[in-house]
C-alpha cells in the first residue's frame, strides 16, 4: 500500500471509504443500515470515535472521523472487524432476505482469496484514508460525501438521503446519527 494511505497523524482527522467486497450492494435493508448506524454509535459513545460526516451507500460507507485515542487504524479494524461478523450473521439469519444464499456464496468466494480470512470476507481490504489537513479538504470532503446519493439518483438534494450527515449539517431534526461538530 502506498505511504500516502497510511494513517500516519494519530490525531488527525481522516476522510475514509471502504467498500463490501465485489461492491456488492448489501445495504437495502433497513436492518442492515441499523446495523451500522448503532456500531458507528457505539464506536462514537465507547471508543473514543468523532464523526464529522459520513454517508452509508448500498455498497459502500464514507466517514470523516478522528479517533480520540490516537489510534485511527486500530479504530477502523475494530469497527469493519465487528460489522464484518454482525453483517454476515444478520444476513444468514434473515429469512426475508432473497438473496441470502447468493450473498453468501459472494462472501465466501472472496473470503477464499484472501489468506486473512477464515471463512467469509464482507469488506474490502483497502481503506485509502486522507489526512484532513485544512478546512478546504474538510468541505471538499464533506461535499463529496453528501453529494454521493445526489450523483448516484437516490435523490435530488442531499438532505433527503437518510443515511448521511447531509441532515445534520441542515438542522434536520430527523438525523439518524449525532455527529461531532468540533
Amino acid at each position: 500500500m502506498s505511504r500516502k494511505y497510511k494513517f500516519r497523524e494519530a490525531n488527525g482527522a481522516y476522510f475514509i471509504s471502504f467498500a463490501t467486497v465485489y461492491w456488492i450492494d448489501v445495504f437495502t435493508r433497513e436492518n442492515y443500515f441499523c446495523c451500522i448506524i448503532e456500531s458507528l454509535e457505539y464506536c462514537r459513545k465507547n471508543k473514543g470515535m468523532e464523526i464529522f460526516g459520513y454517508c452509508i451507500m448500498p455498497s459502500h460507507i464514507h466517514l470523516i472521523f478522528r479517533s480520540e485515542n490516537g489510534d485511527p487504524s486500530g479504530l477502523i479494524r475494530d469497527f469493519k472487524g465487528f460489522t464484518s461478523r454482525k453483517m454476515l450473521q444478520i444476513i444468514d439469519k434473515n429469512p426475508q432476505e432473497s438473496r441470502r444464499e447468493w450473498l453468501l456464496w459472494m462472501f465466501e468466494k472472496a473470503g477464499k482469496k484472501n489468506s486473512n480470512v477464515k471463512h467469509r470476507q464482507f469488506w474490502q481490504q483497502n481503506n485509502q484514508p486522507i489526512e484532513i489537513w485544512s478546512l478546504k479538504v474538510f468541505e471538499q470532503k464533506l461535499n463529496y460525501i453528501h453529494q454521493n446519493p445526489v450523483l448516484s439518483g437516490f435523490v435530488t438534494d442531499a438532505i433527503d438521503y437518510k443515511y448521511s450527515s447531509a441532515r445534520n449539517y441542515g438542522n434536520d431534526d430527523q438525523t439518524i446519527l449525532e455527529i461531532d461538530r468540533n
